[in-house]
């Protein structure tokens, strides 16, 4: 018998043996991407005002994400520049009045990053999606400040400079010496659901200037450079296709149906795509995968259900927009629809108990 060759000793690693193609870092920084488009509308049609909160919002997110990565004693270096933090930011300071005090974003930043995201054991542990647990808590507590909006700034007045910009926002003092019912207005949603409620016909409401050709005037615009970059990310593959055409498809078909059904106080359903955050929450908020569905069927599922309790909640509601109610909803129901709608493990038997 021949002698054993000597051993040799291998450096070895664990696995992963070569580092993925998709990171968090990538995806996070296409959303970042996508989001551009809609960020310059937004801050083109009201000011900026808009991107003032963005950038206290991203703040305030750092500052907690590292704070809760110190006392849970994570790498700084290896979790807070996956970006994770100033995605959820920026989702919830696009749905923030651009003049909102500055604490709104500490309180929502508090309750997003702390609470929704690190209690539950941080990114990819939260059953939650944090930047809709942020703005339901903001305006739940603070529905005056949350309200507050500006008419878009070819129906102002005067335009607001960011020298009062930043006056409003640090000090609480409406542009111009003005009070703040002078310079601020209803949303188009929150116009159309008063206008219903006092018994005027839509199309009696849709006169006001503040709407547009569908949907709100300048919001429209907003809406379609969102789906743009939506459609950008679904190219790129960050998300499928099933959560955003199941939510607008929804919205579509029961807003024609209603629309046919009583045209005097359902709007048309292009009104409801066009106006409020539907567009952004189908293609930015909804489709988070750690809060939704993992399985195909799921996610038609998920984004059906969010469409639903969107409409819901417009028509019947006591908010004028139910994007974040229902994303927060649906997300308590996804774990259930994952367990009725996961596919067959390829060689199990078909209805076999054991």
């Amino acid at each position: 018998m021949k002698p054993l060759p000597p051993s040799r000793e291998f450096d070895t690693s664990g696995a992963p043996h070569f580092s993925p193609d998709v990171t968090v870092q990538r995806v996070m920084r296409d959303v970042l991407l996508a989001l551009t488009p809609g960020i310059a509308a937004c801050a083109w049609y009201f000011g900026p005002g808009v991107l003032v909160q963005i950038i206290l919002a991203i703040l305030f997110a750092l500052g907690f994400e590292a704070l809760m990565l110190r006392a849970r004693g994570q790498p700084l270096r290896l979790y807070l520049p996956d970006l994770s933090a100033v995605v959820t930011a920026i989702l919830f300071a696009l749905c923030l009045p651009p003049l909102a005090p500055w604490w709104i974003a500490l309180t929502g930043m508090l309750f997003a990053i702390v609470i929704a995201k690190h209690l539950f054991g941080g990114l990819g542990h939260n059953v939650f999606n944090p930047a809709m647990v942020g703005y339901v808590v903001c305006l739940v507590s603070f529905p005056r400040e949350m309200t507050a909006w500006l008419p878009p700034v070819s129906l102002a007045d005067a335009s607001i400079g960011i020298g009062e910009t930043l006056r409003a926002i640090f000090t609480g003092a409406a542009p111009g010496g003005l009070g703040w019912d002078a310079v601020t207005q209803a949303t188009p949603l929150d116009t159309l659901k008063t206008g219903v409620d006092h018994g005027q016909t839509v199309s009696e409401i849709r006169s006001a200037p503040i709407f547009g050709d569908f949907g709100g005037l300048g919001w429209e615009w907003i809406a379609n450079w969102f789906a743009l970059g939506g459609l950008w990310l679904m190219w790129r593959r960050v998300i499928s296709w099933h959560v955003p055409v199941a939510t607008l498809g929804s919205v579509i078909a029961l807003g024609l149906v209603a629309y046919v059904v009583d045209p005097g106080s359902s709007p048309s359903p292009l009104q409801h795509v066009f106006s409020g955050a539907l567009v952004l929450g189908a293609f930015f908020i909804a489709t988070d995968p750690v809060t939704g569905c993992t399985s195909t069927i799921g996610r038609l599922w998920f984004g059906a259900g969010v469409g639903v309790i969107t409409l819901a909640i417009r028509r019947w509601g006591g908010y004028p927009d139910g994007v974040a109610f229902a994303v927060l909803i649906m997300n308590m129901a996804a774990p259930l629809i994952d367990r009725f709608t996961r596919p067959r493990v390829y060689g199990e038997q078909v209805g076999r108990n054991d």
